[in-house]
């Protein structure tokens, strides 16, 4: 086995076991931490396929915003000590048996399908082909959604912060 596929396979064991504790804990706190070491193992990977702008992008967007809006969001509604209350046991079987379904959707969908490689001229992952890609108006161009959805997300998450404030100034 080669250094390669050993450094692949502790990224993806860390980045799994990361997110399994993240929805499984039962601290809040701590599950945005386990998915604070889920993105960056993530990061990691595209860091180690050589893919350095989007590996950047992952830390700064994902690990340095969103997780960091997570955390400030559980702060400032003061919930970051307490526990989560116990999931149902039916939940917890139906969300097994989801898991084990798509698990086996999955599986089944890669043994079926033929891998070939791509044949024709590839382009390198560079800062520019990327910013052509998205910003390019002749052929995709999703500048539009991109800021779209960012808004949208910054409202739901406006939302969700005056709520839990105003739920815990009538429960005082």
């Amino acid at each position: 086995m080669s250094g390669a596929n050993i450094i692949f396979y502790l990224l993806a064991a860390m980045i799994i076991v990361s997110a399994v504790a993240s929805v499984t804990t039962r601290q809040i706190f701590r599950s945005a931490i386990f998915l604070l070491f889920s993105l960056t193992g993530i990061a990691g990977i595209y860091f180690w396929l050589d893919y350095q702008f989007v590996a950047a992008v992952q830390i700064v967007v994902y690990v340095g915003g969103i997780v960091v809006l997570i955390i400030f969001s559980i702060f400032l509604t003061q919930s970051s000590g307490e526990q989560l209350p116990k999931p149902l046991q039916r939940r917890s079987l139906f969300a097994g048996l989801a898991t084990l379904l798509g698990l086996a959707l999955v599986l089944n969908l890669l043994l079926r399908y033929n891998f070939i490689a791509a044949k024709g001229e590839i382009t390198p992952p560079l800062v520019s082909n990327i910013g052509e890609q998205m910003l390019g108006v002749d052929k995709y161009g999703y500048a539009l959604p991109f800021e779209v959805v960012s808004i949208l997300l910054l409202a739901a998450m406006v939302g969700c912060i005056v709520i839990a404030m105003r739920a815990k100034t009538q429960q005082s």
